[in-house]
Parts: structure tokens; C-alpha cells; sequence
């Protein structure tokens, strides 16, 4: 593996900590411990769901290229899957700050901006994996 790419997958390991510790902050704000509107509430539970899942998506799509021995550039596509990661739960957090909202705010751009980075990403990743493998049979 790429060193630069195993220095991003062990920091992404680490980030894990703060996705758990999202867990208990969302515990309390279930039990009423905060005061937070339903949207927020819903927001709140979106961001971290997709932290956690595209992470792992992130994880996994970085060890298939690996495996698969993708290189030439197209290896740093999975980064892309975690940047989205970033990218999409920020905008569901940062999109309902505030007293009370009614709507999300601005912020929610940066899930749609997320949404379209993990679409390119995915393309690339599945893309590379296949002429990879069908290079490697011949």
C-alpha cells in the first residue's frame, strides 16, 4: 500500500473515536439531556449513521484497490469516499445549528456537494477495480 494512503487509513481508524463518541452524544440527546427539535434530532442521527457508514465504505474501497493493485493515481479515488463522509454528515449537523429551526440552513449544501463527490468516487473506485482485475488476466 501506498505509505501517504496508510498514513490516511490510520487516521481514519482514529477518527472511529469521534464517530463512538457521537453515539453518546446522540444518547443524550434521545433522553431529553439537550434540547433539540425533531428536525435537529433526525439531522442529527442522518449525520452520524452516514459517518459511520461511509467510512467503512471508505475502509473497504481503499483495501479492494489495494488488493485488486490499482495504481497509476486511481488509488486515491477512495479518498474521495471519505472525503464524502466529511462532506455529507457536516452538512446534516451543520445544516440544523441554532434555536429551534424550522428548515435546515445553508450548510446543507455540503451534503449535496458530499452526495456528488461519493458519486464521482464510487465511479472511479469500481472503475479502477475492474481494469485492474482485467488487466491481471491478461
Amino acid at each position: 500500500m501506498n505509505p501517504i494512503l496508510a498514513i490516511v487509513v490510520g487516521a481514519t481508524l482514529l477518527t472511529v473515536v469521534t464517530i463512538a463518541y457521537g453515539g453518546t452524544f446522540l444518547l443524550r440527546v434521545a433522553t431529553g439531556g439537550y434540547p433539540f427539535n425533531d428536525l435537529q434530532k433526525s439531522f442529527f442521527r442522518a449525520g452520524h449513521a452516514h459517518a459511520g457508514v461511509l467510512v467503512i465504505l471508505g475502509l473497504v474501497c481503499v483495501l479492494a484497490q489495494d488488493a485488486a493493485g490499482v495504481g497509476g493515481g486511481w488509488e486515491w479515488a477512495a479518498v474521495g469516499v471519505l472525503v464524502a463522509a466529511i462532506l455529507i454528515s457536516a452538512g446534516f449537523f451543520l445544516s440544523v445549528l441554532g434555536r429551534d429551526p424550522k428548515r435546515p440552513g445553508r450548510a446543507i449544501a455540503l451534503l449535496w456537494a458530499g452526495a456528488a463527490v461519493l458519486t464521482l468516487a464510487l465511479l472511479a473506485v469500481g472503475i479502477s477495480i475492474i481494469v485492474a482485475g482485467a488487466s491481471a488476466l491478461g
